[in-house]
């Protein structure tokens, strides 16, 4: 498989064409954003990091029964996809309130939220990627009920998978988002799964391991991925 031209390069990933028109290449590159981009820095193994992190993810959900775009990592940085129609929906499950949730509706952070809270955001970053329901996702177009439906069902599904697999290894899955999009008519979870995407803590003492660590200036933030890396036991 050959990379062939650039496609669209975001905060985080370029894409590329390949030879296979259903198909794209990712590269997972080292910047790293907070707050619609308006925090920039370029941080050392990071690309590399979320590569072998989302490739491992994904074949875990796939082995769990989750479809998913992804087919195969390529090199330390990029990956081999399904080309998918996005749906311009973000789905986020939280177990714990933190972040927006927090803020929006002056909740306690670390409160826990059992059964989980299932929210749908706008993918717009023009907008601030706000918060909608499923009433403005149908009536606006953005997703059908049915595709809405398998969306919730799907992102639950993956928050049973992993939640375990994360308190197994002494930690918290505390919310993460997740995004999907069509191929050839078939609803597949896209984009990836890594730390850049979903809040993670220390079971024990709470300590933030995620892109939280970049936003709020704590440091350490590649290191603090890879020990989720390497709890989970995923090789790096």
């Amino acid at each position: 498989m050959n990379k062939g031209t650039l496609l669209y390069s975001g905060k985080a990933k370029s894409v590329y064409a390949t030879d296979a028109a259903d198909q794209l290449w990712i590269e997972f590159r080292d910047d790293t954003s907070a707050f619609n981009g308006q925090k920039l820095e370029k941080l050392a193994r990071k690309g590399e990091v979320n590569n072998r992190f989302n490739s491992q993810i994904m074949t875990w959900l796939a082995e769990a029964g989750i479809r998913t775009h992804f087919i195969r990592q390529i090199s330390p940085i990029d990956a081999l996809v399904h080309k998918l129609t996005m749906i311009p929906v973000e789905c986020v499950v939280r177990n714990c309130a933190a972040g927006s949730l927090v803020k929006r509706l002056g909740l306690e952070e670390g409160l826990e939220l059992n059964p989980p809270v299932f929210e749908l955001f706008l993918k717009n970053d023009a907008l601030g990627d706000p918060m909608i329901n499923e009433d403005h996702a149908i009536r606006f177009g953005w997703a059908s009920e049915d595709q809405l439906h398998t969306m919730k069902a799907q992102s639950l599904r993956v928050n049973e998978i992993l939640k375990g697999r994360f308190a197994a290894a002494g930690m918290i899955l505390v919310d993460f988002k997740l995004e999907f999009g069509l191929y050839q008519g078939e609803l597949l979870l896209g984009d990836e799964f890594s730390p850049d995407g979903c809040r993670v803590w220390d079971a024990q003492t709470r300590k933030k391991l995620d892109k939280d660590r970049f936003r709020q200036g704590l440091g350490d933030v590649v290191e603090s991925y890879v020990e989720i890396a390497q709890r989970l036991g995923i090789t790096l």
